[in-house]
């Protein structure tokens, strides 16, 4: 059972906010040529429904053994896609996003959640280039002041400072693993005294409104004996200046399967 939102659920989420905002938009989609990449194409084309064939104009794959992928970028451009969804890692993200700038293409773009680091991704690329960039997220960053008060914020760093003083609070994968553990720490707790290996299973597929506080408000872990997705919400996020800016309400995208 994992934890955090499967692929689908989250290009699902972007696909609702295109059908909002640009119904009528041509789509142009980089991806990994892997289960990784064609994961989050298929959740792209579940969310866009019937309208998938008509919107999207071009599939561009590339391989993690290319040195680059400016090439893909220039033949995108090409089609005159207005929008632009990019799934690839974040050495290829940066590549993107940089040669989007320099052969002034200017479409709006999407990035997925694996590619959204500043440290990583963002700065490579450039502040200047990466303005307005559409992600989305479901967990508090710690970089972001707007949580420097907040209680939950506050119990993940008191935590660092006394049992992982190494760790790096800006690594989005150990606040990722904090909340893993709380949420390991709710299921125990559901199991009582009976802590065998089918009661953890029966509790861990019976969340109910749980939340870790290093989730974003409103974001809540539900599972049941038919779904082992804990989290399937995102709030959709901006990058302005040097830092995402979250906007919008909180989106939820149940995939089945």
């Amino acid at each position: 059972m994992g934890w955090q939102p499967n692929y689908q659920s989250e290009t699902q989420i972007y696909a609702k906010y295109i059908l909002k905002t640009k119904p009528d938009a041509k789509i142009a989609v980089l991806y990994q040529n892997d289960d990784y990449g064609k994961d989050y194409l298929k959740g792209l084309k579940d969310g866009l429904g019937q309208k998938a064939a008509s919107m999207i104009v071009a599939e561009e794959s590339f391989e993690t053994s290319e040195p680059t992928i400016d090439n893909h970028i220039v033949k995108l451009k090409s089609t005159g896609a207005d929008i632009f969804v990019n799934i690839s890692t974040p050495k290829f993200a940066a590549q993107a996003i940089k040669k989007i700038a320099e052969v002034q293409w200017k479409p709006m773009h999407f990035l997925n959640n694996v590619s959204v680091s500043v440290g990583a991704v963002i700065k490579p690329a450039g502040y200047e280039n990466s303005q307005d960039i559409i992600s989305a997220n479901y967990l508090k960053d710690a970089a972001d002041s707007q949580w420097d008060n907040d209680p939950g914020m506050k119990e993940f760093l008191a935590f660092l400072e006394k049992d992982f003083p190494e760790g790096n609070k800006l690594d989005s994968l150990i606040v990722t693993g904090f909340g893993v553990a709380q949420t390991m720490v709710q299921v125990l707790k559901q199991c009582g005294d009976d802590l065998t290996r089918a009661n953890i299973m029966k509790q861990a597929a019976n969340l109910k409104d749980f939340r870790t506080e290093v989730l974003l408000p409103g974001i809540k872990i539900n599972t049941s004996p038919t779904d082992f997705a804990p989290i399937s919400q995102f709030q959709l996020m901006k990058f302005k200046g040097e830092k995402w800016e979250l906007f919008g309400d909180v989106i939820s995208a149940d995939v089945g399967g």
